[in-house]
């Protein structure tokens, strides 16, 4: 099993702007150079329900941005308004510095990728590849060059004379992305593509897409409800929760400091840990505390200083969570979950269940007691009352 945790802190830190090495990358490609999307102040409405409301978004040259959150949270209709299959009800979106808020899709010089493949049954591979090519008029000499060019990225070489009812799941799935890169577009948009598939299909072409970003350098953005495609495909990422954007970062960003609660809860497996306690100041230090311990935040960076005795929530990763002898607090294990390279110990700490992942080899059974501690230095405090970090 994947650990989200080994895959945020690979992420590294913030990224910088990444449009000089994408526009490297698409000319090498023989692409166009990558475009910018701005999205300012988007509302839209379905019927009497507001979908999306004043929502802004930058996406950057050349970055690979994942809309990530639950079903029903608005991200696949952020993506079809850019894409210009929904109408905006206010606001402006943007591609390449010109207004696009009511261009027709076939203008906006961008490629959708479906969840369901679509491929005409009764096409060949080379056929589904060319058709959009051949519709617009698109020389021979020109057309046979670009589907080339996505056969040899995809790997598809050997399958262009086969038709749709010939090919597994993958690999119709690459042909739906190859028909995509054939139009060269200025940005590429994936809505759940990966979705159809098993678990190793996915992971396999999420592998294919974050290479096929590097060689295209082309700006992608990308639907997911799935955690661990967003955090290993994404440049930067947007979690999304009803329609607004409750942050927006790198993926080491927010998965280490997530900017309230639900970000915080949505990202990581197992779920950060959360416990209820109150801000205490006693002689120069800040603690956090709660009937039976309390730990020292002092180095935690507020926001703005503490109130005393203020109520809030303390979250802990569970690889933050070290279980093992000579620690400050003792639990009962409840339960073990092996997984592979590690394993999850879930303790029961007066009532509340703590998850730490422990990859040591110290046997350890449900009911045996354990002392465990938290690792202080990474942390986060959110506001009780709001759920926003402190």
């Amino acid at each position: 099993m994947t650990n989200v945790a080994d895959m945020g802190n690979a992420m590294g830190d913030a990224l910088g702007d990444p449009s000089v090495d994408a526009r490297a990358a698409a000319d090498a490609a023989g692409l166009t150079n990558p475009a910018n999307v701005a999205v300012r102040n988007l509302t839209i409405r379905l019927g009497a329900n507001t979908v999306i409301e004043n929502l802004d978004l930058d996406v950057r040259a050349g970055e690979f941005v994942v809309l990530l959150g639950p079903s029903g949270c608005g991200k696949s209709t952020l993506l079809h308004s850019i894409a210009g299959l929904i109408d905006v009800s206010d606001g402006s979106i943007e591609i390449a510095g010109e207004d696009m808020t009511w261009a027709d899709p076939k203008d906006r010089r961008i490629a959708l990728v479906f969840q369901s493949y679509a491929l005409y049954p009764t096409m060949s591979v080379e056929r589904n590849l060319s058709f959009a090519l051949r519709i617009n008029g698109t020389p021979k000499a020109e057309i046979a060059r670009r589907v080339a060019r996505a056969s040899e990225m995809l790997q598809l070489g050997p399958l262009l004379k086969r038709k749709p009812a010939q090919l597994s799941g993958g690999q119709r799935q690459r042909v739906a992305i190859g028909r995509a890169i054939v139009r060269e577009a200025d940005v590429f948009l994936f809505d759940e593509p990966l979705s159809n598939l098993d678990a190793k299909l996915r992971t396999e072409l999420r592998r294919e897409l974050k290479q096929l970003h590097q060689r295209l350098g082309a700006t992608m953005i990308y639907v997911t409800h799935d955690q661990v495609e967003a955090m290993t495909l994404a440049t930067r990422m947007a979690v999304m929760r009803g329609g607004v954007i409750q942050q927006f970062g790198t993926p080491a960003e927010v998965y280490a400091r997530p900017d309230n609660l639900f970000v915080a809860t949505f990202l990581g497996t197992p779920a950060m840990n959360l416990l209820k306690g109150t801000l205490e100041t006693r002689d120069g230090s800040v603690e956090f505390c709660t009937a039976h311990w309390r730990l020292d935040v002092s180095a935690y960076p507020f926001k703005s200083a503490p109130a005393q005795g203020l109520p809030c929530v303390l979250g802990v990763r569970a690889e933050d969570v070290r279980v093992g002898e000579g620690l400050a607090q003792q639990a009962k294990v409840s339960l073990v979950e092996p997984m592979g390279n590690h394993r999850v110990v879930w303790l029961d700490y007066h009532g509340e269940q703590v998850a730490s992942i422990d990859q040591s080899k110290t046997p350890v059974g449900v009911g045996d007691s354990v002392a465990f501690s938290f690792d202080a230095a990474h942390a986060s405090l959110f506001d009780d009352a709001g759920g926003a970090r402190l």
